[in-house]
């Protein structure tokens, strides 16, 4: 029968555990050394130095038998074999318990960085499946209204009714554990008669499958507020090790879910407080008005209003004219003086009210030609200033964390190819992003410094430009933006007969104009559907750099390409060689000349380069007329353009000529 395993009191552990230096092997018969050691130790001392396995220990034993040894040195090394096995499963001990006490540390820094309960409750039963490499994690939570306990979250679960079931005290394992606040463990559920079983918990049980259970009380003090669980659907001893492990970790989930429960009071009180505040204001009848002006700005930033709206509704309420300014073009002295003051003064016969956030100064509301405020009216311009600043703010958060966003999703997708594709797509969705239609990657960077502080300093000034306006692209766009070695990376969608070199070219000149700079831009292969393939992602990326970088190279810096616009050289730029394209790109119109007129212009073509682009010998060739090449040539002209002898363009035809020649020999010997 399984017996009761309370969890034992973790000690102090060295996470750095220094490491023997390794020890030569010591021959038969090397006599005792200086320091006092047994020779017959030294072979062993080496195999734990360089942890070693346990059945290689055997073989110095072996050897010594084999070579004819003594009684004596047999039975010496047997008793240094001994001990050596015995130090090893020590040290697999410690290394073990390091492990763990290094899971157990993150895991409380990671709690202690959550702050929404039902976060922080997502994380422990998370983090506990993880520790103890279970199938199911799940916790309990006392119900003290009515005295049991209830599922608050699963992780591997799959039945319902497993996750809606409640415990009453001392019913089932986790009844036993928050009656009698001690880690209870089984290895088979249906066959401990240690607690008090019922129908209920049972049939919630059976139907998860689970067999071998262990749980550990949630402590505050000398109560439990609940039970963490770890379960397995098959039998299985639960070690002391994990028991202990198990009950730490439960440690720093209550600390957790109580600092998240006084979190949350506290944002309660407060709500409850401003709540109270505003009822308080709107009861008093001297600021009475200025209440109705706060509620039509509210109104107004509701709506989505801006700056100049919360102006002209001031201008309104005040009858004069209000006029939101940016630092450089308000009053100095007297934005200073309303910075200082907190509060709207008079320049003339004008009032200023300074707008700004943290010591941040972002502007001015100016009320102008309207020398008598009275108090009410002071403080209704002051308020406007405040809203003005919050809505600034605002839009500068919202617009970061939208960028913060982007760029993670973006960044998710480079990195970790395995990424739930329905993850991805729910993450997206909020950002108004449809990663299940065809994208382009884009490779953007500007030019680096030449050198010295201040270049280095501009040119880190123009990253971050460049990459708030990729992000505006992004968003504008539909798409993600993120910082990428140097430059931005834009993922965007394109359409199914979209042109990715179209989409390089326009963004390196929306970019190039945002920044006022040159900014290259190389784009990849038309991605079907990022969130089903996220590893595309990153090589389609590779290939939009290559591109970025070739541009650079060849003297292109400003300008935006695919690989397809390399010519020849896109072959080696992009990921999926397509050499079907490329010979039909460079070739296509005279191909399909011949299919269509039964004319030989490919054959003349590539005798032409063969005789060096002499028509004589190329007459000679083919036993035609020279009149003939020359009108074939000419036929060539019209069809692939007049300067297709230059040499770059001659050299792109001529590589396309023998990749057709070679892919129809392919194709003739398969069919043969």
């Amino acid at each position: 029968m399984p017996t009761e395993q309370p969890a034992p009191e973790p000690g102090p552990e060295s996470v750095n555990t220094p490491r023997a230096a390794p020890v030569p092997y010591a021959p038969e018969g090397t006599p005792p050394g200086e320091d006092g050691h047994d020779p017959a130790e030294a072979p062993f001392l080496g195999l734990l130095a360089v942890g070693a396995a346990a059945e290689e220990y055997e073989r110095p034993v072996l050897r010594a038998r084999a070579g004819g040894a003594s009684a004596g040195r047999l039975a010496a090394l047997e008793r240094a074999k001994l001990r050596a096995l015995r130090v090893r499963a020590e040290l697999e001990d410690r290394r073990r318990r390091e492990a763990e006490l290094s899971a157990l540390y993150a895991t409380a820094h990671d709690l202690a960085g959550l702050r929404d309960l039902d976060a922080v409750l997502r994380a422990i039963v998370c983090r506990a499946r993880s520790l103890l490499g279970t199938e199911v994690a799940y916790l309990t939570l006392h119900d003290p209204s009515a005295g049991d306990t209830y599922m608050r979250v699963t992780d591997g679960s799959v039945s319902a009714r497993f996750q809606q079931l409640r415990l009453g005290m001392g019913e089932g394992l986790g009844g036993l554990v928050a009656q009698t606040a001690r880690p209870y463990v089984t290895d088979s559920y249906f066959h401990d008669e240690r607690f008090r079983h019922t129908r209920t918990i049972d049939s919630g049980v059976q139907d998860e499958g689970l067999v071998a259970i262990l749980g550990v009380p949630l402590m505050l003090g000398s109560g439990v507020i609940g039970v963490l669980f770890a379960a397995d659907r098959r039998e299985r001893v639960f070690e002391h090790g994990q028991i202990a492990l198990l009950a730490a970790h439960a440690a720093h989930a209550a600390v957790a879910i109580d600092t998240a429960n006084l979190l949350a009071e506290t944002r309660k009180t407060l709500t409850e407080l401003e709540a109270a505040n505003e009822i308080i204001r709107d009861r008093s009848a001297v600021i009475e008005r200025a209440s109705d002006v706060h509620d039509r700005l509210t109104e107004l930033v509701l709506r989505g209003g801006g700056v100049q709206d919360v102006a002209g509704a001031v201008a309104e309420v005040l009858d004069g004219e209000v006029e939101f300014t940016e630092p450089g073009a308000a009053p100095a002295e007297a934005l200073d003086r309303s910075r200082a003051d907190g509060h709207a003064v008079r320049d003339g016969a004008d009032w200023v009210a300074a707008v700004g956030a943290g010591g941040e100064v972002l502007g001015a509301l100016v009320l102008r030609g309207h020398p008598a405020l009275d108090p009410v009216d002071q403080r209704t311009l002051e308020r406007a200033a405040m809203v003005t600043s919050l809505l600034l703010l605002a839009r500068r958060t919202a617009g970061e964390a939208e960028q913060r966003v982007r760029g993670e999703l973006l960044d998710d997708l480079l990195n970790a190819a395995d990424r739930d594709p329905r993850l991805l797509r729910e993450r997206a969705s909020r950002v108004g992003a449809d990663l299940d239609v065809p994208h382009v990657v884009l490779a953007a960077r500007t030019d680096g410094p030449d050198g010295g502080d201040d270049d280095a300093h501009s040119h880190g000034a123009d990253r971050r430009r460049l990459w708030s306006a990729a992000s505006h692209l992004a968003a504008t766009r539909r798409g993600l933006a993120a910082i990428r070695d140097g430059g931005a990376v834009l993922l965007l969608p394109l359409d199914p007969d979209g042109d990715p070199t179209h989409a390089a070219s326009e963004a390196a000149a929306r970019l190039g104009a945002a920044l006022h700079l040159p900014v290259t831009v190389g784009a990849s292969a038309p991605v079907p559907a990022p969130a089903a393939r996220p590893a595309a992602v990153a090589d389609a990326y590779a290939e939009a750099g290559r591109c970025r970088e070739a541009l650079r190279v060849l003297g292109r810096a400003g300008q935006g390409a695919a690989a397809a616009d390399f010519g020849f050289l896109g072959l080696l730029l992009a990921d999926t060689r397509d050499v079907h394209g490329f010979v039909h790109r460079t070739l296509g119109p005279v191909t399909e000349y011949d299919a269509r007129r039964g004319t030989e212009l490919l054959r003349t073509l590539g005798a032409y380069f063969a005789c060096g682009m002499s028509p004589a010998r190329t007459k000679e060739t083919l036993h035609v007329h020279v009149n003939t090449v020359a009108q074939r040539l000419d036929r060539v002209s019209r069809l692939l353009g007049p300067d297709w002898q230059t040499p770059a363009r001659a050299l792109e035809i001529q590589l396309a000529l023998r990749l057709h020649q070679l892919s129809s020999a392919v194709v003739g010997d398969t069919g043969a």
